[in-house]
């Protein structure tokens, strides 16, 4: 399944990187309730919402990262960076970020590129090779009907549905990701992932196991800096199985 992964690696990783996804998370709640504390009316603190959960995140932090969204509790403003470079092997790689501090982001991300065999480049040099695209995951069981899972994710504005091995991939375009999702949530489905992602269009992959090994920790790494929400990449190997 390449860079999909399989459900069982996606479980895995999220249960490993559990304290680090309350903070990117709660992160994300607190940007998103900016426009608004109250989930009825803005689907993007909803979804944030719901995702949180999803991972166990106590009520009460999702509750205070509201109230720092809204204002009602002081709290930390969050800016939102790119960053585009290439790994080992010429693996693409885009890392998006939501900071307090710029400089401190900025550095750490440079140097865990140059620390192992990376290359950070300027705006654009690798998001050319890649599409934004709403990206949801249902895993794959017997009582899931196929044919309607496909009808509820079309109605609700999904571009396709892929069928892999263990689950089910709805694509979206990103204006209509919150919609879909909050469609599908409200018809029962459980998602194992979900965001709005940068889908490559041509895949890459190092030739060699230790380059693997670079490119996957390199990816760790940033995975586990509090200011990274989330690392793409075009590699054609599922690196959970890297090991």
């Amino acid at each position: 399944m390449g860079r999909h992964g399989t459900i069982a690696g996606r479980k895995a990783a999220q249960d490993s990187k559990r304290a680090a996804m309350f903070t990117k998370y709660g992160r994300q709640i607190i940007v998103a309730a900016k426009a608004g504390g109250d989930p009825e009316y803005n689907a993007t603190l909803r979804v944030a919402i719901e995702k949180a959960k999803a991972i166990g995140m106590p009520n009460d932090n999702i509750k205070r990262a509201i109230k720092k969204g809204t204002g009602e509790l002081e709290g930390e403003s969050y800016e939102e960076l790119s960053f585009e470079g290439y790994g080992v092997g010429g693996v693409a790689v885009i890392v998006e970020a939501l900071t307090d501090n710029r400089n401190r982001t900025t550095a750490a991300v440079r140097s865990t590129f140059d620390k192992h065999g990376g290359n950070l480049g300027a705006p654009g040099c690798v998001s050319y090779m890649f599409s934004r695209k709403g990206v949801i995951i249902i895993e794959k069981t017997d009582d899931i009907d196929e044919d309607a899972l496909m009808e509820t994710a079309l109605e609700a504005g999904a571009e396709d549905m892929i069928t892999h091995d263990d689950s089910y991939e709805i694509q979206t375009a990103p204006e209509n990701y919150t919609a879909v999702h909050g469609a599908l949530t409200d018809a029962g489905y459980e998602m194992v992932d979900s965001d709005v992602e940068f889908v490559p269009s041509m895949e890459s992959a190092p030739k060699d196991a230790h380059d693997l090994k670079q490119l996957k920790k390199m990816i760790d790494i940033l995975e586990d800096n509090d200011d990274v929400q989330k690392v793409h990449h075009n590699c054609s190997v599922d690196l959970e199985e890297v090991e």
